[in-house]
């Protein structure tokens, strides 16, 4: 199975992680493992005026970028992200190691938990190994510009519709550059089918 390493980021590419995350870090690709990593998107604003944020907790493939899983919250608890955890194992499979920052959700008691039950390497972000999150700032900027920038939600349940719209989008007919034009989804299906061809 492809190892996960989609070739060096340059410092110019890379999209500065929001305030408070930290990183300490395995790379995966040197351990020849594939890894799946979850994402906290900041808050958007929710309400026309303003007064209202939704969180976002993603669950992303490393080497096809797909997105495996997503919960929306107006909440910053770890219960949504927990959810969108055993989702994504439960539909996909338990991937080798699963990377992370040290945000509390993904550090709580009941996430670390659910990977340790299902016998899922941890690693966790850390200083000078930003290169380890830049796949999911780079979907939370899409996200951003492509999606939450554009319109406003009156309520949670309309900023949960539109936002896994926009993932539906994002997996399906979204072209990246870095998978040579294909969407994530294309890319997760020939991984998934590669192992069977070889």
């Amino acid at each position: 199975m492809p190892d996960g390493d989609c070739g060096p980021v340059s410092e110019g590419e890379h999209q500065p992680a929001g305030e408070g995350t930290q990183n300490l870090s395995l790379p995966a690709e040197g351990l020849g493992l594939r890894p799946s990593e979850p994402g906290l998107g900041d808050g958007s604003d929710l309400y026309s005026d303003g007064q209202g944020f939704v969180y976002v907790a993603a669950i992303m493939d490393w080497y096809s970028r797909k997105v495996l899983s997503l919960r929306v919250s107006n909440s910053m608890d770890a219960d949504f992200c927990v959810e969108a955890l055993e989702e994504a194992i439960s539909r996909y499979g338990p991937p080798d190691i699963f990377n992370t920052d040290q945000g509390a959700q993904f550090t709580s008691e009941v996430f670390t938990g659910v990977l340790k039950t299902a016998g899922i390497l941890i690693n966790m972000d850390g200083k000078r190994h930003w290169v380890d999150n830049v796949f999911v700032e780079r979907l939370w900027r899409s996200l951003k510009y492509e999606e939450v920038y554009l319109k406003v939600y009156e309520t949670v349940a309309e900023a949960r519709l539109s936002i896994g719209n926009y993932f539906q989008f994002y997996n399906r007919d979204r072209r990246h550059q870095s998978l040579d034009r294909q969407t994530p989804g294309q890319v997760y299906e020939e991984c998934v089918m590669w192992p069977a061809a070889a």
